[in-house]
């Protein structure tokens, strides 16, 4: 009997939703009334809009609405965050054609509840537009009349925290002729929605992966300092950093995801991206001070003023990461509708940042590869006379100079691991490819870049701690004596 492979759940799901046809009877209605597709209080729906037409209803008057989950489920805090992407269904008409990169406007509502028989309660509302990019790859005759465009997909809505069981999305499509406001659109059928949540199953490896790596790194990072205070010695700047850099990576490790199942935390994508922004300045920041510490000489070692154009440099571009990023998920807090792809100037503006983080973080590694290349050869040229000292035994030094070209190659090997995914991230994050299949490899590798910087933060602090009390000379000898 051959047992069944072990299978690790994918990081997110995908649900497909087709919106149904609402019917507002009230005409320029005031306040929100919210229609529920199905159900006992469902609304008055049609089926195609030739129905609407010959019962005189105006696209005004229907509301396409979505119930999300499907009927009989229930969302959950597990599911983290909730994306929808959009997508029409335009049937082509030769009187009615889609134009070239149409705008089209759209006035969205959510809601929420916690049982079946509770008052809807408004969570947004807003009134946005996306560009529509839609290509016929038929003739546009006659007698193809009918058949579907094919539309690209529309970023539609997130939210950072899934904090009650059921949603109802209502959609309105105005028309105003005067203004301009939907004409040219084409002739819609239909509006499907694709609902993208992460896996339960995957949520539960990754808090336990965090409540586990928590405090390793704590622990590693007591025992660390703890060893550095014993020295006769104050801690020098390497020293220092190290411990900075434990600092960020617990401060990233701590598991508040578990908070979310009891309190509503919709900013915790704001949160993730503070906790990021200080940990690749303080990771980027360390690499720098630790191959440069083993590149300068004695009068220059220990000096934090030694590095302030480098270090200054990676903490201006942070910043301004931190700072855009800042404005797209605070704006996105009070408005889940919101995207800043939409405009022609935040395209721009986004699509320039995603150019110069990704040069700049190039730019970067290849200094890094610099700089580890010089470190390599400065301790095999200072190696050189020591092998030929008969007072001092090469093998007296084997030890702290292996550890050294150890680290140096598994900086470079973080370090390039780093900069793809970091590319790779703002690509997913333009939006450009928002799919359930581009979230799950985000996700999947954000898990592995995850646990190999925990691994390499705590080799770091593991082979630099002090053991015994000849690691002063060590150090020496590793750092270029």
């Amino acid at each position: 009997m051959v047992s069944d492979p072990i299978q690790t759940p994918s990081p997110t799901i995908a649900v497909h939703y087709l919106a149904s046809k609402c019917v507002d009877m009230v005409k320029h209605r005031q306040g929100a009334k919210w229609f529920m597709p199905w159900g006992p209080n469902q609304c008055d729906k049609i089926r195609t809009f030739d129905e609407a037409m010959a019962k005189k209803i105006e696209a005004n008057n229907i509301v396409f609405a979505v119930h999300m989950p499907m009927p009989n489920k229930e969302m959950s805090p597990w599911f983290q965050y909730m994306r929808v992407i959009l997508q029409f269904d335009i049937a082509f008409k030769v009187y009615n054609q889609t134009e070239d990169e149409v705008m089209v406007y759209f006035d969205a509502g959510l809601a929420y509840r916690d049982d079946k028989v509770s008052e809807w309660t408004e969570m947004a509302r807003s009134v946005e537009k996306r560009k529509l990019n839609c290509n016929f790859i038929a003739a546009k005759t006659v007698e193809n009349e009918g058949r579907y465009y094919e539309c690209d997909l529309l970023p539609f809505m997130e939210v950072g925290s899934v904090a009650h069981k059921y949603y109802l999305l209502n959609i309105r499509l105005p028309v105003n002729e005067r203004k301009k406001i939907n004409v040219g659109i084409g002739e819609i059928k239909d509006i499907r929605l694709v609902g993208i949540h992460q896996n339960q199953g995957f949520t539960k490896i990754w808090l336990s992966m965090k409540t586990i790596l928590t405090p390793s790194i704590l622990i590693i990072m007591i025992w660390y300092w703890r060893r550095i205070t014993l020295m006769s010695r104050p801690p020098v700047l390497l020293e220092k950093v190290i411990l900075a850099l434990g600092l960020s990576m617990t401060f990233i490790n701590i598991p508040v995801e578990w908070l979310s199942f009891c309190l509503n935390w919709t900013w915790m994508p704001l949160f993730g991206e503070i906790r990021m922004s200080i940990f690749y300045s303080t990771l980027l920041s360390f690499w720098i001070i630790f191959c440069g510490e083993h590149l300068v000489d004695q009068t220059e070692r220990n000096r934090f003023s030694v590095y302030w154009k480098q270090v200054g440099s990676i903490v201006f571009v942070s910043l301004c990461y931190f700072l855009l990023n800042m404005y797209k998920r605070g704006v996105q807090h009070t408005n889940p509708f919101y995207s800043i792809w939409v405009s022609d100037e935040g395209t721009k503006l986004s699509v320039a940042f995603i150019i110069v983080a990704g040069t700049c973080a190039c730019l970067y590694f290849f200094y890094l590869c610099y700089m580890v290349f010089r470190v390599i050869c400065n301790i095999s040229g200072r190696m050189s006379p020591l092998d030929m000292s008969k007072a001092n035994p090469h093998t007296h030094h084997e030890g702290p100079v292996f550890r050294i070209r150890f680290l140096m190659l598994a900086t470079l090997i973080c370090a390039a691991m780093t900069v793809i995914f970091f590319i790779v991230s703002q690509v997913y994050e333009s939006q450009l490819y928002w799919s359930n299949h581009w979230l799950q490899v985000n996700t999947a590798f954000f898990t592995g870049i995850y646990g190999m910087w925990n691994l390499y933060v705590f080799a770091i602090m593991f082979l630099y701690a002090p053991l015994h009390h000849n690691t002063d000379q060590k150090e020496r000898v590793a750092s270029g004596f």
